[in-house]
């Protein structure tokens, strides 16, 4: 079964970072799939934010956080991170981690299978 667990969230002033944390377990080396982190804010609907494909580690960002944010990997540990840099306002949400089977690179959520609970982000002076 797989499982997912984001961590790292909390409270940082505008133009501050934060580094996300998403460890991920029942995936097997050979499998060929995509990990995405989405944001959510009260009222908005989930949007991607970046992801990066198990093969080549190749990756794809919103046009939002590019330049600000990096995805990167740490295949031995499981690890998936999402370092954000010169947060604004704007990035306030609570953050997923999610699983597409289907390898590849996409940021449509409703193209992944399975998800993490979340972490909060709050962005606030």
């Amino acid at each position: 079964q797989l499982q997912l667990e984001e961590s790292g969230g909390g409270l940082v002033q505008p133009g501050g970072s934060l580094r996300l944390s998403c460890v991920h377990s029942g995936l097997l080396p050979s499998d060929y799939y995509v990990i995405g982190w989405f944001r959510q804010a009260p009222g908005k609907e989930r949007e991607g934010v970046s992801c990066i494909e198990s093969r080549e580690g190749s990756t794809l960002y919103a046009d939002s956080v590019k330049g600000r944010f990096t995805i990167s990997r740490d295949k031995p540990k499981n690890m998936v991170y999402l370092q954000m840099n010169n947060l604004k306002p704007e990035d306030t949400g609570v953050y997923y981690c999610a699983v597409g089977d289907h390898g590849g690179k996409y940021l449509l959520w409703t193209l992944y299978d399975h998800w993490g609970r979340g972490t909060q982000v709050t962005v606030s002076s």
